[in-house]
């Protein structure tokens, strides 16, 4: 079992009771994809003033929310390509508003250059591993390894703030981020190589 199995299946047993009682309410994949959404946004603001355990907090739910959305649109067979694209749009959103709470604290500080930077490295990071998969199964790959996954990420901030190391957590972020993009665009390249292109 590769780590791509792990997590489908960490995911599943997560996903599976709460999506049963989901499938019964009538709430769409959708709803939660937008619930998912307007917390991030208050994570960022909550994080952005410093409230960090509430702000840790609210990025886990935000995360089960993210991880709910797509398992209800498979459980009820709602599952569509418009819901997949905004569904990663939202995950782009979130991730980059939680981080741009960070900066907002950390900006005016001048004591937290090395903060600052880690958040961009990740922030930068973050949304290549996710152009990298899509890019690569545009052009009919696929790209799903890597150790640092959006799941990896959202539950490593949320610790850091729940403990007040971000500092820790921020460069735990910033060395695997980059190690997945290499990761990704390795495992592309063999794919190439392979297929000759």
């Amino acid at each position: 079992m590769n780590l791509t199995d792990i997590r489908r299946s960490l995911a599943y047993r997560i996903a599976n009771p709460i999506v049963e009682i989901l499938g019964r309410s009538g709430i769409t994949p959708n709803a939660l994809t937008f619930i998912n959404l307007a917390l991030s946004m208050v994570a960022a603001y909550v994080i952005a003033t410093g409230h960090f355990v509430l702000g840790g907090v609210l990025v886990l739910v935000s995360g089960l929310f993210d991880l709910l959305d797509g398992a209800l649109a498979r459980f009820t067979k709602q599952s569509t390509k418009f819901g997949a694209v905004l569904d990663s749009t939202v995950d782009r959103i979130s991730e980059a508003a939680t981080l741009c709470g960070l900066l907002i604290w950390y900006a005016p500080q001048e004591e937290a250059s090395l903060e600052i930077m880690l958040i961009i490295v990740v922030l930068i990071g973050s949304f290549l591993i996710s152009y990298i998969r899509a890019r690569a199964e545009g052009v009919g790959w696929q790209c799903q390894v890597g150790l640092f996954t959006r799941a990896e990420r959202v539950i490593v901030l949320a610790i850091g703030l729940l403990i007040n190391q971000i500092l820790i957590a921020l460069c735990i972020l910033a060395v695997f981020v980059v190690i997945t993009v290499i990761q990704r665009l390795v495992y592309v390249w063999k794919q190439g190589k392979v297929k000759g292109d």
